[in-house]
């Protein structure tokens, strides 16, 4: 280490130097135990260089979380439903100025950062949704490998910013790879997949972030997957994501992940063999305290100094590239303003994200919107005042959230009359036998039930007031005291519009044949409240669709612990479900015609160009959501049934026609062979394109009818 600390033997601080030469010189002058103290999410500070203490661990799943005031936006599975890559970017982007903004804050205010107010946000979420009962689901961007790699890397690249030198924030992908459930489990579970599946379904999102949005950090699971821990996996880290993707960011292993090495999965001994087993297979942050036992692996033999320093230089880049070494009028993010946070510009785009994010599962005689000739509704359901469901988990704070009664109250017009009760509890029996609602309701012209689920029923371990051990659902239907309720109401002849919050598909039973017109809305963030009331009087035509798949009920899917894909998803599932994956109706009606392949039969390897026109042939201008799916009719192993391809959001006048061009490439047409290996034949393809994914039910459930062609790779 060199001793000597004068301002010019720093070439670390020299910012006409690369990141990389900087960082190598810093680590050099650093003693082993100014190492390790910057190994973990709580990194100390070293007064001598004037380096302040620093935390890796902040949030931003859907907007800053756990750091006091922020713009509160639908949590990710709702924006999932928005479709809308560009709207995604420009969330992500609101909240990495937000982010900017409150970190030289703090950092003015305590000349150091704590937890959750740094630069390093540990988001998006990219593993896969392959079961309705995990409670995290929420948190992803749902079930399908291609939509979840193109809307989080539109998420990474808004967080991270376009600046050629410094990153905004840093991303982070996780939880690397094969980890969705059960929550209970997630310390001790040994995830078996084939090497198809891997490559089929669990890796393509995560690749996708590392070599197209160039996502700045990974983070493990806990689990293990294949007999490894993940966050020390051979396969996953050295082989798959620094050997094949070529991944030059930082790993970060999730928190307490490393302890569970020793204590859960037996694969160490104790703490020091576990840091040691780490830092080898290439996790360079810990989000514990393990990596404080380096110094007792390196007595031990285990790893050398040098491998320390390797780690160290991957995480500590970070740092530069955020400008954390440079002077603040040389970093473009160091002049955003606390002005920005809860803005109105980002409060008019959590509204947006929260209308696009609305989905319509039903509308029985097109009940909705609602009339202005409507004399009277009835607004109800324990959902209807909650700020709660308004949040999901990892949330920030605001104070100006509008419930679902609050949105509605502020656009109901004039003349129109309007009554509120609870009228059930969200989980629990109602204590008062006797209640008004029934009279209520029959005197209403339509009742408004808002349920669903609350991010307190579902979520991460320790989190769920249903699973308090766990955080998953044990079951997918609506709770028994809502349904008896809205059976309460529909006995007496009431129209009702059901608006359902939630992070998971929702079981309905009988229920969906009670009611007239169903609403999903999610965990809609702060403006939920506004913008549902805006698509329930017709201001605006939900465009949302599934970015999952929801069953009739547990029996159509396989056991939660079973990571096979083998009757899972809109990919592989064959029963019919509930809801399909891309399902979502519009207040206008639009018709798919004149779909045109550029050749019927191409070579091996060629690409392919395609058209449809897309028409509006409803009343009203609205957005459509044109989706692309193909299936592989001939390949010589398992593959999807069908599987998205692309899509793109239209917007159309009443009668306007659209022409939309695609490009099917020859990767979009190729599979994962039983080696994991992307393999193309030759062989008969179908492309279908419309309003929803391929199937029966979609179109009975009111999707446009889609159309299709057949193709050859000759």
């Amino acid at each position: 280490m060199k001793e000597d600390n004068k301002a010019s033997d720093r070439s670390y601080l020299d910012t006409t130097l690369p990141f990389e030469e900087r960082v190598v010189d810093l680590v050099g002058q650093l003693t082993l135990e100014e190492k390790v103290g910057l190994m973990s999410h709580p990194a100390k500070g070293i007064p001598r260089l004037n380096i302040p203490a620093y935390n890796y661990w902040s949030e931003a799943l859907h907007g800053v979380a756990r750091n006091g005031r922020a713009t509160v936006f639908p949590q990710a599975i709702g924006m999932a439903a928005t479709w809308d890559k560009d709207l995604i970017k420009k969330v992500a982007s609101a909240i990495s100025d937000e982010g900017r903004a409150k970190y030289h804050a703090a950092l003015k205010r305590n000349g150091y950062t704590d937890q959750y107010q740094g630069l390093n946000f540990w988001s998006p979420n990219v593993n896969i949704f392959r079961d309705p009962r995990w409670g995290r689901g929420q948190e992803t961007w749902g079930e399908d490998p291609f939509l979840t790699g193109e809307l989080a890397a539109a998420f990474v690249k808004g967080l991270q910013g376009n600046d050629p030198k410094y990153l905004k924030t840093a991303a982070c992908a996780k939880h690397f790879a094969v980890h969705s459930g059960p929550e209970k489990e997630r310390h001790t579970f040994n995830a078996i997949v084939t090497k198809r599946e891997l490559y089929d379904t669990y890796l393509p999102a995560f690749k996708k972030l590392v070599q197209d949005a160039d996502v700045e950090a990974v983070m493990g699971a806990y689990n293990r997957t294949l007999g490894e821990v993940c966050c020390a996996s051979k396969l996953l880290i050295e082989d798959i994501l620094r050997g094949e993707w070529k991944f030059k960011g930082h790993y970060v292993s999730d928190c307490w992940a490393l302890a569970d090495f020793h204590l859960n999965h037996k694969v160490t001994k104790d703490a020091p063999e576990s840091a040691a087993l780490a830092i080898k297979r290439g996790c360079d942050l810990g989000c514990d305290h393990v990596f404080d036992e380096i110094p007792e692996a390196i007595e031990r033999g285990l790893i050398t100094e040098e491998d320390v320093d390797h780690a160290l230089e991957r995480s500590l880049l970070s740092r530069f590239k955020l400008g954390m070494f440079d002077p603040p009028d040389q970093v473009p993010f160091t002049s955003i303003s606390m002005d920005v946070v809860g803005c109105d510009a980002n409060r008019k785009l959590a509204y947006q994200t929260a209308v696009e994010s609305v989905v319509l599962l039903k509308n029985k005689d097109n009940i909705l919107p609602i009339k202005p000739t409507t004399k009277k509704i009835f607004v109800t359901g324990p959902n209807a005042t909650s700020t709660e469901v308004l949040l999901g988990n990892y949330y920030g704070f605001n104070d100006q959230m509008v419930t679902m009664l609050e949105g509605i109250t502020g656009r109901i017009p004039e003349g129109m009359g309007m009554e509120y009760t609870t009228g059930a509890m969200l989980k629990h029996p109602r204590e008062i036998k006797e209640t008004w609602a029934p009279g209520m309701a029959q005197s209403s012209d339509l009742a408004i039930v808002c349920g669903g689920f609350s991010s307190f029923l579902e979520g991460e371990e320790g989190e769920s007031l249903l699973s308090p051990e766990d955080g998953d659902r044990h079951s997918i239907s609506l709770p028994a005291s809502q349904v008896n309720y809205i059976k309460e109401l529909a006995i007496l002849g009431t129209k009702i519009v059901l608006v359902l919050t939630g992070g998971s598909p929702i079981a309905l039973g009988d229920v969906e044949d009670m009611v007239d017109a169903i609403l999903f809305i999610w965990y809609p963030g702060m403006e939920g409240g506004r913008a549902v009331a805006d698509v329930l009087f017709g201001d605006a035509s939900p465009s949302g669709k599934l970015p999952l798949t929801f069953p009739k009920s547990l029996d159509q899917i396989p056991a939660f612990d079973d990571y096979s894909m083998a009757g899972r998803t809109y990919r592989y599932m064959e029963k019919e479900p509930l809801y399909p994956f891309g399902f979502g109706l519009s207040y206008s009606q639009f018709a798919y015609n004149d779909l045109k392949l550029e050749k019927e039969k191409i070579e091996l390897g060629d690409s392919l160009s395609v058209s449809v026109m897309v028409q509006n042939i409803g009343a009203i201008t609205a957005p459509e959501v044109v989706q692309f799916y193909l299936s592989d009719l001939e390949a010589s192993t398992i593959v999807p049934i069908h599987h998205l391809i692309g899509f793109t959001r239209v917007m159309l006048e009443s009668g306007e026609k659209q022409k939309v061009e695609f490009i099917i490439t020859p990767e979009m047409m190729s599979f994962f062979n039983d080696d994991g290996k992307l393999t193309l034949e030759p062989g008969d393809f179908r492309l279908e394109v419309g309003g929803c994914s391929p199937g029966k039910r979609g179109q009975d459930l009111g999707a446009p009818k889609p159309i299709s062609m057949n193709f050859t790779i000759g």
